[in-house]
């Protein structure tokens, strides 16, 4: 069943909101990495300076309005010369943190993230109009409804709502963000990063679906992990996949909410050729998956705005949906929402392969914190995209299921009194 406080949490998001956001981001005319951030041109409200400090006043703002919940930080830092970057260029990844109420389940983290850079036809053209609405203040403004949204409530686990530059020419901020987490120690269980999810105005769009990108083998992956992988063939039950099948499950559970929009899982870890902020991420071990449109429009990316034979060029504000973009960070909210209320995952998950029998005994460890009351054993068949079966085995930390392990992929997943459930994780066999 929904959590009444995740649907009365959903109907405050805005689409005029999320419109306001994106037409403030496109006002800043060039958004480039690579454009203005002196004092003079941030005053006058053009280029990047102006927009990350914009961005972090609409944190504050957020965070004045909950008495102070939202822990407003910017992590700043020099990016030397690239392929894409002439000259030593600062960039400041804008980010508040909504802590967690629990001591010990605080220190799991579900994050948000939208790169608020653009760029027109000519990367290194930082004076030209960039308007950059669909790619990505369409993300940018999820990071940021979620933030105005989520900061109303409370939740056990820490969430963090992320907006980063430099994604244009490297995926530059995102890099450094999950780098600096990685050596903290952060525990971050999910990144959800939104890029190009404007719903862009055209015919052959379906404004009914979002795409949801997921590595298989994990980037991160040792070669040890990675013959693992191949040899019990799980190259599709990466901590990843695991957090894509459960926004699907989320899209189903907060159907209501969400009328008859839902996301599409794609078991790629993003388009072809392209790439995005969750790889940062997934690069650095953490599980991430990627939001996006349905149906993308290539004259309103990456394009100096003009009209050639008869075709406008642009990646203008008009040529969005807010209602749309709306949706998607309801399902955002929804998600991180969800898994910040859950208990944590099992730990320790073995699946016992000792003796050749046609049952499967499962075992594992109660979460760290001993929090966790109940279980549910899960499994579909090794074809199936999404988990088909549950099985309930309340406090106990094993169970024996009358059915052959070669014949389908097992998951455990903590759950709450109220149904609340966690990721699912996958086994590792025993012998």
């Amino acid at each position: 069943m929904p959590d009444p406080a995740i649907v009365a949490a959903l109907k405050d998001v805005s689409a005029a909101q999320i419109q306001a956001t994106i037409e403030k981001l496109v006002s800043f005319g060039n958004r480039s990495t690579l454009s203005a951030a002196d004092p003079e041109s941030v005053a006058a409200g053009r280029g990047i300076g102006a927009a990350r400090e914009w961005i972090k006043s609409e944190f504050e703002r957020y965070s004045n309005a909950c008495g102070g919940c939202l822990d407003v930080r910017t992590d700043d830092f020099i990016e030397p010369p690239s392929r894409r970057i002439a000259k030593p260029t600062q960039l400041v990844n804008v980010y508040a943190v909504l802590k967690g109420t629990d001591p010990e389940a605080a220190k799991r983290i579900y994050l948000v993230t939208g790169h608020y850079d653009s760029r027109n036809s000519d990367n290194f053209n930082a004076t030209d109009p960039a308007p950059g609405a669909n790619d990505d203040g369409s993300g940018t403004a999820v990071s940021l409804e979620c933030a105005r949204v989520l900061s109303r409530h409370k939740f056990p686990a820490t969430i963090i709502f992320l907006t980063v530059p430099g994604e244009e020419q490297g995926l530059y901020g995102s890099k450094h963000f999950a780098q600096m987490a990685k050596a903290q120690g952060w525990k971050i269980e999910a990144a959800l990063n939104n890029d190009i999810v404007g719903g862009n105005k055209s015919p052959e769009q379906d404004t009914g679906v979002v795409r949801v990108f997921s590595e298989g083998i994990p980037a991160a992956a040792t070669e040890a992990e990675i013959k693992l992988i191949r040899s019990i063939g799980a190259e599709s039950d990466s901590p990843s996949r695991q957090v894509a099948r459960y926004i699907s499950d989320t899209g189903k559970k907060y159907g209501a909410s969400l009328g008859s929009f839902g996301p599409m899982m794609i078991f790629r870890p993003d388009r072809y050729l392209r790439g995005g902020d969750h790889t940062s991420f997934n690069e650095a071990g953490f599980a991430a998956i990627r939001f996006t449109e349905f149906r993308e429009d290539f004259t309103r990316q990456h394009q100096t705005p003009r009209t050639e034979n008869g075709i406008e060029f642009g990646d203008f504000a008009k040529f969005v949906d807010f209602e749309y973009v709306a949706n998607v960070a309801r399902l955002n909210a929804a998600t991180l929402a969800s898994l910040a209320t859950a208990p944590a995952p099992p730990a320790n998950l073995k699946l016992l392969t000792k003796q050749l029998e046609n049952n499967s005994q499962l075992v594992w460890d109660a979460p760290a914190n001993g929090s966790t009351a109940s279980y549910e054993v899960l499994w579909r068949a090794t074809t199936s995209p999404d988990w088909e079966h549950s099985h309930y085995v309340g406090n106990a930390t094993k169970a024996t299921m009358d059915m052959s392990k070669d014949n389908v992929i097992f998951a455990v997943r903590s759950v709450d009194d109220k149904g609340h459930a966690s990721l699912p994780v996958t086994p590792t066999p025993e012998r």
